[in-house]
């Protein structure tokens, strides 16, 4: 699979959109979460499309899919941490479930994505 930019790559750029709802709805936590579960899905959503991007720009696709792969499991602990965020009523569904809702998109889109470089 021959891609010239990450940036091409609708998986990052809706991983760039997840990462910036995730800084905004972020902001509503509680000030004692700054260091905890503030930072955790600051650092998921994050490192998800970092991943993908780093991926896009190794050597081989096998090394790109093994990005995915980490991308992918950000994605997962991004959206475990947005649940326990709802759970313990820190954010409320109205701003969690369009970040879950990102989150499969994303999640979808990288799953695609991985299954391509290997055809």
């Amino acid at each position: 699979m021959t891609i010239r930019n990450y940036q091409d790559l609708i998986a990052w750029q809706k991983a760039m959109d997840l990462a910036v709802a995730v800084y905004a709805a972020s902001q509503a936590l509680p000030v004692e979460e700054r260091f905890g579960l503030t930072t955790q899905m600051r650092r998921a959503a994050v490192s998800i499309a970092a991943n993908i991007a780093e991926g896009q720009g190794r050597a081989t696709d096998g090394e790109f899919g093994n990005q995915l792969s980490v991308a992918h499991g950000s994605t997962r602990e991004l959206e475990t941490h947005v649940m326990l965020s709802e759970r313990l009523q820190m954010l409320p569904a109205e701003k969690t479930q369009p970040l879950l809702d990102m989150c499969s998109e994303v999640g979808r889109l990288v799953t695609g994505l991985a299954k391509s470089l290997k055809r």
